[in-house]
């Protein structure tokens, strides 16, 4: 598909609320201005996740304007044992998010509090960022490094449902996470921000698989953005950006969800084989969520922009199936 590059700042929604649609398309860099109006179908989040020889984390601030959903989860690779909490504060009080990639992101709620910051002397993603978070048994303190490009797509379902999303991957992480009150320094590993903000419809599915290594990145999805024209897969060698614009087949096994996962297209064969599987559900009702996210190493290769099969072996990461009602 031939998508369109954005490459000076533009507003996501008309003055009126509806989508502007000098801003569909895709961006190197976080461009848009999400002024988005209202709540109800408006959410907007923010998620780290982060992988480490011995750690996998995720940390996720959201508003769903009716409510919060706020967590953080570690994975001790070596016992595979968890830790997590997570807060659903009615109409998300206590949750104040960055307006953009970048700023201060604040969750107070309950047990659980997360920030999110530019670190000192950065200015958001691709700039360096702060990630703590504290909930019961679990300490988090951790510096992001500074990235390269990052993708940025606007996925428009129409003028009153759409979506933009930052993938921004391979990103290096230093720093403690204490668990129980034992500590786990944190020398190397990495990072991967997923940034929303949209209209969603009611009812939806998604995949995403997000994958690093010291030079090479990848990010893939596939059901939220079929038909749409717009994709937020992407392959990065070197902190540079490869556009993939072909929707790509996901194959995947739902009554194991631990055997091996394909994603594949003209430009893409990669496999996951995973270690460990993460089950999320919540039912609030009309407010339903069930994400199977298994971490895993990745195969296969990506092409870059002139054809240059990039090999994704070594690279580390997950593949997920996400339904929800919201």
């Amino acid at each position: 598909m031939a998508e369109r590059e954005i490459t000076t700042p533009v507003d996501l929604c008309l003055p009126g609320g509806r989508l502007d649609p000098d801003a569909v398309g895709w961006s190197r860099r976080p461009l848009h201005r999400a002024n988005l109006r209202g709540w109800g179908r408006a959410k907007r989040w923010e998620y780290w996740g982060v992988v480490t020889p011995r750690l996998c984390l995720g940390v996720v601030a959201s508003s769903l304007g009716y409510a919060g959903v706020c967590s953080v989860w570690v994975l001790d690779r070596e016992t595979g044992r968890t830790w997590s909490h997570e807060e659903v504060p009615p109409l998300a009080r206590g949750v104040a998010l960055a307006p953009g990639v970048g700023g201060r992101t604040l969750v107070e709620a309950g047990r659980l509090r997360i920030e999110l910051a530019d670190a000192p002397g950065g200015t958001g993603a691709p700039g360096g960022v702060v990630v703590r978070a504290s909930a019961p048994g679990i300490e988090v303190d951790l510096a992001v490094g500074a990235g390269g490009e990052c993708v940025g797509v606007v996925v428009p379902w129409s003028t009153r449902r759409f979506q933009y999303t930052v993938k921004d991957v391979a990103r290096s992480v230093t720093g403690r996470v204490v668990l129980e009150g034992t500590p786990y320094d944190v020398t190397e590993g990495w990072a991967v921000l997923d940034h929303g903000r949209g209209k969603w419809p009611y009812a939806i599915t998604w995949n995403w698989a997000a994958g690093s290594s010291e030079r090479v990145g990848i990010t893939l999805g596939g059901k939220w953005t079929d038909g749409t024209g717009l994709t937020e897969n992407a392959l990065f060698v070197d902190g540079r950006a490869h556009k993939i614009g072909e929707e790509l087949a996901w194959e995947y096994d739902r009554t194991d969800w631990r055997r091996p996962w394909r994603i594949h297209g003209p430009r893409v064969d990669a496999r996951l084989e995973p270690f460990h599987e993460r089950v999320d559900k919540t039912n609030l009702g009309v407010v339903a969520n069930e994400t199977h996210q298994c971490f895993g190493r990745f195969s296969g290769w990506a092409a870059t922009d002139d054809g240059e099969r990039v090999p994704l072996d070594g690279l580390v990461g997950w593949a997920e199936e996400a339904r929800n009602r919201w």
